[in-house]
């Protein structure tokens, strides 16, 4: 039996070896496009490699121990091949997961790194010139009373200025924390944009609102739907030049979904910044380039959570000769009035 065994081996060898290797060969070529095909091919090239193994020992004769072979080799890959195929589509998910949290932790890695950066500049522009002015009033370089006034004055804008920055870090933390909460009660979208234009409203650009009237009721958050219209307003009325227009419009479509638009006159935004738009600490290029009057790119990104927090969404695409910001909310069911009695 032995001396058998060794004259087989070789011959063995000889038939598997070539089909093991055309098959590392098909890996080798394969492993990178389906981690499913990949499976597969690992359940098959060794039943492969072992049939024609056997084939060639047998001398290609057909014999009862042959036949037995090939029945055992098919039931085998009747089993492991539709394992293979749900491994390798298990791991294949596994992956993919894998690769996209790995990419959501570089991109609020950098997201982090931008924010910190971000703030780090604007919070030491007014902290410098706080203490210039500071020291020049202490030191008796100014003391004419209008100077003094004046400079007392910078002083408290600067002041306001890093203060409206810490109260964004502070919202931007209780929108981002997964963990927010809200009241919602049903708002007149109406109301709550006239409140939003009345606090940002600008001399040089009109804000102005189609058919508000016919503008539905929502579920929200008063204070935080405010909060996100606010600053929707503030960005496209600060971006659209003198002169121009800022629009709102709002109605409903399928599904109990409301909506509100702000068209502003921005100019757009490049294509390249459209998805990055929301990241926190973006400032992004092009029209919407902060100047020394905006703040650290934190505002949409609070909108986003505060809208999410609220069961809604927030969007920002190119339209016309600026930009469109497109709220999303769910429509207030109507108040059932009790039956009069008869």
């Amino acid at each position: 039996m032995i001396d058998g065994l060794l004259e087989a081996a070789p011959l063995a060898l000889l038939f598997s070896l070539p089909v093991a290797v055309v098959g590392g060969v098909v890996l080798l070529r394969i492993r990178r496009r389906s981690l499913t095909a990949t499976m597969v091919a690992l359940v098959l090239v060794p039943l492969a490699a072992a049939l024609v193994g056997v084939l060639g020992v047998s001398g290609f004769m057909y014999t009862p121990q042959l036949a037995d072979t090939v029945v055992v080799c098919l039931v085998v890959a009747a089993v492991t091949v539709p394992a293979g195929l749900l491994l390798g589509r298990r791991v294949a998910r596994e992956a993919m997961w894998q690769r996209e949290a790995a990419a959501a932790e570089r991109r609020s890695e950098e997201s982090r790194r931008r924010l910190v950066a971000g703030m780090s500049h604007d919070l030491r522009s007014p902290l410098a010139g706080i203490c210039g002015m500071a020291d020049a009033l202490v030191d008796g370089v100014v003391r004419e009373p209008a100077e003094v006034r004046d400079y007392l004055g910078r002083i408290r804008r600067e002041a306001t200025r890093m203060t409206a920055m810490v109260e964004d870090l502070f919202q931007l933390s209780r929108a981002t924390s997964g963990t927010l909460q809200l009241t919602l009660e049903p708002l007149a979208l109406a109301e709550v944009a006239s409140d939003a234009v009345a606090a940002e409203s600008h001399p040089d650009v009109a804000v102005t609102a189609a058919a508000p009237e016919t503008w539905p009721t929502v579920l929200a958050g008063d204070t935080d739907l405010t909060r996100v219209l606010r600053n929707v307003l503030a960005n496209a009325v600060r971006h659209t030049p003198a002169g121009g227009v800022v629009r709102l419009s709002a109605g409903t479509r399928g599904g109990g979904e409301a909506w509100l638009r702000v068209d502003d006159g921005c100019g757009g935004v490049p294509e390249a910044d459209l998805p990055f738009l929301f990241d926190v600490g973006y400032r992004g290029s092009g029209a919407r380039t902060p100047s020394e009057h905006s703040g650290a790119g934190l505002g949409l990104s609070i909108a986003r959570g505060l809208m999410a927090a609220q069961g809604g969404g927030i969007s920002l695409v190119n339209h016309g000769d600026g930009c469109r910001v497109e709220i999303t909310l769910a429509v207030a069911a109507p108040v059932a009035r009790a039956g009069t009695a008869s």
